[in-house]
This record gives C-alpha cells, structure tokens and sequence, in this order.
C-alpha cells in the first residue's frame, strides 16, 4: 500500500491497492483494474476512492483518453497495437490461453463492454424493509406456493441495492423526466414553458411489468375495476423471476397503493429437456409447441404441462406423456359418444329409481369431486388431474359405461350418465377447454350454453351412497378375478358356473356372459374357485394338459414336497425351536402352512 507503479504506453503513474476482490489463486494474484469498465472494478474503485477513467465512445471505438495513435481504432484494432507495441518495448512476456467470463449479446454474440454512465435509480432500502415487514403479517403477506419460495423473496429484499431503471432502448415506457440546462423535472406531464428535452432513456422492462396488478384497472384513477379486483387473487409465474418480477410487483403495490398486489402467488418450475437441461438455441434442445399441437391437439399439451409434476417443479419433457393425454382425450370422446347416442330422448333428470350401480358411480363422483376441490384450493393441479383421471378411466368409462350398457332403457341410467358425463366435463374445462366445450354443445339438457360460465362442480353428500359402493366394489373386484382366472387357465366359453352364495348376481352374470353356463350342482370335471368378499363361486371347465404345464407342475410339487419335510424337520428340533429368536420360527410355521397349502391344492386339482 502507498507505492505506485507506471502503467506502460501512458506513463502514467497509478495506485498499488489489495482488496478482497483478487483471487490469489489466478496467475501472480495482481491484476490491473479498469473502475469505468467492469461491475467489479467499478466496487473496488468506490472502496479506494479511484478515478474513473472512460476509454471508449459509445460505439466501442478508443476516445481522446487513450494515446493518441489509438484513438479512432475499434476495440479489436486497439488490442493487437497494443500487443505489438508492448513486444516492441520489451514488455510482454508470454501469451497464453484463458478462459474467463466476459458477457456476450444474446441476439448478436458480440462482446459486452460495459461502460459508465448517468442512468436513474431507485433508492430500495426503505422499499425493501416494507416488504420485509409486511411478509410478517400472515393476514396481509403473499403467499408463496410452495412456500419455501418466500425465502428467495425475502432473501433479495435483505441483500438489495439500489435499482437502475433506465434502459438505453427504442421501446419502452419513456423515462418521464425532462431538462433545460441544469435544471431537472420529473413528473406525469411535460414542465410548462420552453427549451425542455426529455430523456430519451426508457424505464426498465421489469418496472413497467411490475405496474401490471394495478395499471390494468385503471390506476392511477380510482376506478371500480380497482376497487374489486385489487389485491389480485393470485400470480402464476416462474421461479427464475421472483427477484425479478414478483419482488418489483410486490414493493411497488405496497408503495402505490399501500396493499400488497396479490393474495397469492403460485410457483412453477421450468419446462427442460430429457437430460434436465434448459431449452437453448446453442444446444438446439427446444420444443416448439404447435408442433406438439399439430400431432396432438392442444388440449394434450395443455392438459399434461398442467398436471405432470408438483407445483414449484421443474418438468423434463416427455413427448410419450401427452401422447398418454391424447389416448385420455380419446377415452373421454368415446365415452361421450356412447353416452350422447343414448340420452337423447331424455327430457329431463330423474334419479328417483337408481340401481345400485347408479348410486356406486355417484358416489365415486362426489368423493372425485371432494378431492378435486381439496386439491383445486392448494393449487396441486397435479393432484387434482390425477383424481379427475382415475375418475373418469377407471370409474366411469372402464366400469359404469360397461355396467351401464345393461339398463339403458332405464330413466334412472339416462340420467345418472348424462349428470356425470356433464360435471366430468366442468372438472376438466381448465385442463381441456377445446373438448370439453365441443362435448358440451352437444348435450340435449344445458344449463348454460356455454360450459366456459357453467358453475364448477360441488361436493354433494345426499349422492354418497356407502352401502352400495361396497357392493358394486365387490362385484368389480369379483369380475376381476374371473376374468383373469380365465385368462390365466386358458378356460374357453365352454365353462360352467356354480355360485356358492345366494346373493342377487344378476349384474355379474350379465357383465360376464354366463346366464347359460350357470349350474346348481358340481360337476366331477376340474374346478377353479372365484371369489371376493361377499361374491364366491365355482367355474368348472374341461382342459386337457400340455407335456410342458404337466412337467412344470411336477417340478413344483417337488420343490414344494422338499421344502416342506426340511421345514419340518426343522421345526422337530427343540434346540432350535428354543433357542432361535421366536420371530423366525414363527416366519418358518407360517411358511410350512402355506406350502401344504400350495401343494394340496396342486395335489386335489381334478
């Protein structure tokens, strides 16, 4: 410290200084600084009181405060003389490669130079501790969705400085201030009197943006739109521009208006590719989006950035996934067709004789509908779409259409599937507006004509019908069972069917195809038995047994017959009954069961 050097070319005498700022692990640990040319610099020389120096003009070419022979030159230009005139003298020792960060334009990828210049500024501490403040209060904070972004907020408001909001651009928001000689003015409209320029300089994208909850209802006026609509519910944005946006909104909303700008703010992740890379122009990653539209449809793509992941979560994009929204699109127009070629001759709804099956869908709606709005009240799309889903596959197309198609005729069903068709159409007019409109326009009975102004489903408990849900649960899980018995055993149509209960099966029987295979006693020909809580019954069937099938069921009650005498001559030794740690002798008694088991029933196939 107090020494100075000579800086060559110039002869000029400037200051040696230490700072923090040097990195002692790059080169020798001394670099020359430029306080008017670099963000960095630029602190350094406010804490060393350093003169700045501009160098350039505004189109990067050297200024009258350079040596003489350089001005004129462009950058490039002035580097290589420099370089030449420095071997020249002696002076430069070597040349090797770095690489280091310099920022490039992201339209041009020229070389940014940055340069000191008068600009407007907003003085943030006071701003920032409002926010701060105010984040405290639960009734008149924002809130974050997922919360943990309120962090990323209030961590910019404590480490903020001062904002620059003028921009050296043609568009914009014009910098509302105007001079004559020495003098400044700012305000709404234009001094009055003569000679009065005003700055060419536009305000910062961010500080336009950041008037949008307000400007757009007619503020500065107090207008009734104002009144109603501000604070804003919610604000759906990213995260990469909470300090950015949401910050700005925030602090300008307190300032302007003395309330926060909205209620809540709901957080989601970026969009990036398989890899988790973000989309890029330099590594030719990106998606357009009417690409997917064109292949897909836009309600597809709609419905799956909706819904994939978990708010505040980024999305690795997978083009198999709004495939799998396009064949759920399908499902649904399928379904509406089936249900629109059936209703319409229904005049009006009448659920006073419901079936069973009616009454186990409803309920399976209104229990949809119940978690829908739990989940609709978070902001967990996600979640809500997968209850819509499991809702509209599983329930309604997979097994009520089915059930369905045997009391078409009935009132009760007409208007059991024109009532869930319609509300399964309102819970998925967020996440499919384009369908579910054109659905919609085709149905007979409307409340509204347009599905976009209906009301949103609500949860109605007079449709829960718990009695009925199980039983028809049953019967699913009864016809499941069949099915696959079927399947697994290779049993042909040519099967008969004895049920062990006396329950009413007329569904499943229906559901089945077996009216005509139904029998009252057992035959002596081989047997499965089916069965479901409350549903049991027997499927005799005649199959003749392969070499392979035959071989493969010897091999297993071999193993089978070979595990159980070890077990057993395990279980026979009181040494080992007493001393091993009781959990495992009781793991070894419970296998020994069910492997008699297994084999008796290998064993008394017939």
């Amino acid at each position: 410290m107090g020494k100075r050097v000579i800086l060559p070319l110039v002869n000029k005498l400037i200051p040696v200084i230490t700072d923090e700022h040097a990195d002692m692990d790059k080169g020798t640990g001394c670099v020359k600084i430029t306080p008017a040319h670099d963000p960095n610099d630029f602190e350094v020389g406010n804490r060393h009181n350093l003169e700045r120096i501009i160098i350039m003009n505004d189109d990067a070419t050297m200024n009258e405060n350079v040596p003489k022979k350089y001005q004129g030159l462009t950058r490039e230009a002035a580097r290589e003389e420099v370089l030449k005139d420095l071997k020249e003298l002696g002076l430069l020792l070597n040349i090797e490669p770095l690489t280091h960060e310099v920022g490039h334009s992201e339209r041009t990828g020229v070389m940014v130079e940055p340069m000191v210049k008068k600009q407007w500024f907003v003085k943030m501490r006071s701003l920032a501790d409002n926010v701060l403040g105010t984040q405290k209060s639960k009734e008149e904070k924002v809130h974050f969705v997922p919360s943990r972004y309120e962090k990323t907020m209030n961590h910019w408001m404590e480490i903020t400085y001062d904002w620059c909001i003028s921009r050296q651009l043609w568009w914009g928001h014009r910098i509302p201030a105007w001079y004559k000689d020495d003098e400044i003015f700012v305000g709404m409209n234009p001094p009055e009197g003569e000679g009065w320029i005003q700055d060419e300089d536009v305000l910062d994208t961010w500080f336009s943006s950041a008037l949008w909850p307000f400007a757009t209802l007619g503020w500065p006026k107090d207008t009734e739109l104002l009144k109603r609509y501000y604070p804003n519910d919610v604000l759906v944005t990213g995260y990469d521009i909470i300090p950015f946006w949401v910050n700005r909104m925030t602090f300008q909303g307190e300032k302007l208006l003395g309330k926060r700008p909205f209620k809540d703010c709901l957080i989601h992740g970026l969009i990036r590719d398989k890899q988790g890379r973000k989309f890029s122009k330099s590594l030719g990653n990106g998606i357009d989006p009417f690409d997917m539209i064109e292949l897909y449809g836009a309600d597809a793509l709609r419905y799956y950035l909706a819904t994939d992941v978990a708010p505040g979560t980024d999305m690795r994009f997978d083009e198999e996934k709004i495939k799998a929204a396009w064949n759920y699109i399908n499902k649904i127009w399928n379904a509406s067709r089936f249900v629109l070629s059936n209703i319409q001759d229904l005049k009006e709804l009448n659920f006073e004789a419901l079936k069973p099956e009616d009454k186990w869908i409803l309920t399976k709606y209104e229990k949809c509908v119940h978690e829908v709005k739990k989940y609709m009240d978070k902001y967990e799309f996600n979640n809500a779409g997968a209850s819509i889903y499991e809702f509209t596959w599983n329930s309604f197309c997979d097994n009520y259409i089915e059930m369905a198609k045997y009391s078409i005729d009935t009132t009760s069903t007409k208007s059991t599937l024109y009532f869930v068709l319609t509300s399964v159409l309102k819970l998925l007019q967020p996440f499919m507006p384009h369908v579910t409109d054109e659905i919609y326009s085709k149905l007979p009975i409307k409340e509204v004509d347009d599905i976009m102004i209906s009301k949103y489903p609500k949860y109605d408990k007079k449709y829960i019908f718990e009695m009925e849900e199980k039983v028809v649960d049953d019967e699913i899980e009864f016809i499941k069972s069949f099915r696959n018995i079927k399947a697994e055993n290779g049993m042909t149509k040519d099967i008969k069917v004895m049920f062990d209960t006396n329950d009413d099966n007329d569904l499943i029987i229906k559901m089945l195809k077996i009216k005509d295979s139904l029998i009252t006693k057992p035959l002596g020909i081989k047997s499965y038995k089916v069965f479901s809580n409350k549903v049991k019954a027997t499927i005799f069937f005649e199959k003749v047994e392969t070499e392979a099938e035959k071989f493969a069921k010897e091999a297993q009650v071999k193993i089978l017959t070979e595990s159980i005498n070890r077990r057993e001559k395990l279980l026979s030794n009181e040494n080992y009954v007493n001393k091993a740690p009781k959990k495992i002798v009781e793991i070894d008694r419970k296998k020994l069961e069910e492997e008699k088991n297994k084999l008796k029933t290998l064993l008394e196939e017939v």
